[in-house]
C-alpha cells in the first residue's frame, strides 16, 4: 500500500486517470474514489484527457449508456457528463457513462 501512495504523490491526477483508464473501463464514480477527487471535477479532467490523447494518438472511449428503464442507448452524446434523464421516455432511471483510454 506504501508503494500505491508514492506513487499518487508523483502523477498528477490527470496523469493518474490516465492510467487508470489505460487499466479498465471506469466510471466517473469509480475514478473519484480510486484518485480521492469529487465525481465533477473527474468530467473537467476528462475533457483534458480526451484532448492530450488524442496528441498522443490514443483516444478516450465514451461507451454508450441507457435508459435502464426503456433500453434507450445514447450513442449520439459527446459530452462526458452523465444526462440527467432520458429523451424517449423522460425517466432518470440511468446507466453512468464508462470510460475507457485506448
Amino acid at each position: 500500500m506504501k508503494e500505491k501512495r508514492e506513487k499518487t504523490f508523483t502523477q498528477t491526477v490527470r496523469q493518474q486517470i490516465a492510467s487508470l483508464l489505460m487499466e479498465k473501463e471506469r466510471t466517473a464514480r469509480e475514478i473519484s474514489q480510486e484518485t480521492g477527487i469529487r465525481q465533477k471535477e473527474v468530467y473537467d479532467h476528462l475533457s483534458h484527457i480526451a484532448r492530450s490523447a488524442a496528441a498522443q494518438g490514443k483516444k478516450l472511449k465514451v461507451l454508450p449508456f441507457m435508459c435502464l428503464s426503456c433500453g434507450f442507448v445514447f450513442e449520439e452524446r459527446r459530452r462526458f457528463t452523465p444526462a440527467s434523464r432520458c429523451p424517449r421516455c423522460k425517466k432518470t432511471h440511468l446507466e453512468f457513462p464508462t470510460y475507457h483510454l485506448s
